[in-house]
């Protein structure tokens, strides 16, 4: 039972995008995740993504002619494996189906993404009963969990697709077309059954064989979470929380790319359920402030909607 309540408030943060732009959670570049599930030996999943964005805005954030619509679709599959009680690797595969619409085109990319492995070691592994004045006891649980990895240049990258000028986002590809690493770190404190979880990515990306390279990306999430539990062996996790992206500028060649960097931060609302070992949960991210690509590119909002089994 205590296995499955973990897995419940650890799953909640678990959110974000295996495959999102650098600047506003959709197209190629990011690979974020969070607080990993706990699980005895095996884990795997599957989590579907709606990401949509406007780009080619005018001055103030105007639509314009060239004013396009872009949703982003991608349905990832995940696993875990534990090699000792403190190590675990982690590996994703992205497929997406991706769209663009404005009054003169429409364009569709489907295809594999860039497949990420990912290893944490976990540093802390706390648990402690508080008395309270009243006599009642509490149980606190902490865990820090830190690593890195990488990711793999699978999803296709089309250099042509790219503006020629440095004015336009280049955001509508299945991949970076390069290989980039990232750094994590995540902990998780609980009170019985109320709960915050804090967790960072810093994302360093290289140059792909076309001599673009997409800025390095900071995100930082946090979320507060209260477990109820309804019956035996289920629990439902209602979170709301806050998630804070910023990029640096591409790099073309030696060009810094107009339209690329900036920040969003987005407010998060979402629900997780576990019964025995499986888990479902799904979560809503609306941005409340952003500067993307110097306001020539708007993030609208997100959607996400996951499935686990431990096994």
């Amino acid at each position: 039972m205590k296995r499955i309540l973990l897995l419940t408030v650890l799953i909640i943060a678990i959110q974000i995008p295996a495959l999102s732009c650098d600047i506003c959670g959709c197209g190629p570049g990011n690979n974020y995740i969070g607080i990993l599930p706990e699980f005895q030996k095996h884990i795997a999943g599957i989590r579907y993504r709606n990401n949509s964005m406007r780009t080619h805005l005018g001055v103030g954030g105007v639509n314009t002619p060239l004013t396009t619509n872009e949703q982003y679709n991608i349905i990832e599959a995940w696993g875990g494996w534990n090699i000792t009680g403190n190590i675990r690797l982690m590996a994703s595969v992205p497929y997406s189906f991706n769209s663009k619409e404005n009054l003169a085109i429409k364009e569709n990319k489907n295809g594999i993404g860039d497949i990420s492995i990912l290893g944490f070691y976990q540093l802390v592994n706390h648990r402690k009963t508080i008395v309270g004045k009243n006599g009642k006891s509490k149980l606190l649980v902490q865990s820090l969990w830190i690593g890195g990895g990488t990711k793999l240049a699978t999803g296709k990258y089309i250099a042509a697709d790219k503006s020629a000028t440095n004015q336009s986002a280049n955001l509508f590809q299945l991949g970076t077309g390069s290989y980039d690493f990232n750094l994590n770190a995540m902990y998780d404190i609980r009170l019985q059954d109320i709960g915050i979880n804090l967790n960072g990515n810093y994302k360093i990306n290289t140059a792909n064989r076309y001599n673009y390279q997409y800025g390095n990306k900071l995100n930082v999430n946090s979320q507060l979470y209260y477990k109820f539990r309804t019956k035996k062996d289920l629990m439902i996790a209602p979170n709301i929380g806050t998630q804070y992206e910023k990029s640096q500028k591409d790099l073309d060649e030696t060009l810094k790319v107009f339209a690329s960097g900036g920040y969003a931060f987005l407010g998060t609302i979402g629900v997780e359920t576990a019964f025995s070992k499986y888990a479902v949960g799904a979560n809503f991210q609306t941005p409340l402030s952003q500067n993307l690509g110097n306001g020539i590119v708007k993030s609208k909002d997100r959607f996400m909607l996951h499935f686990s089994v431990a096994l």
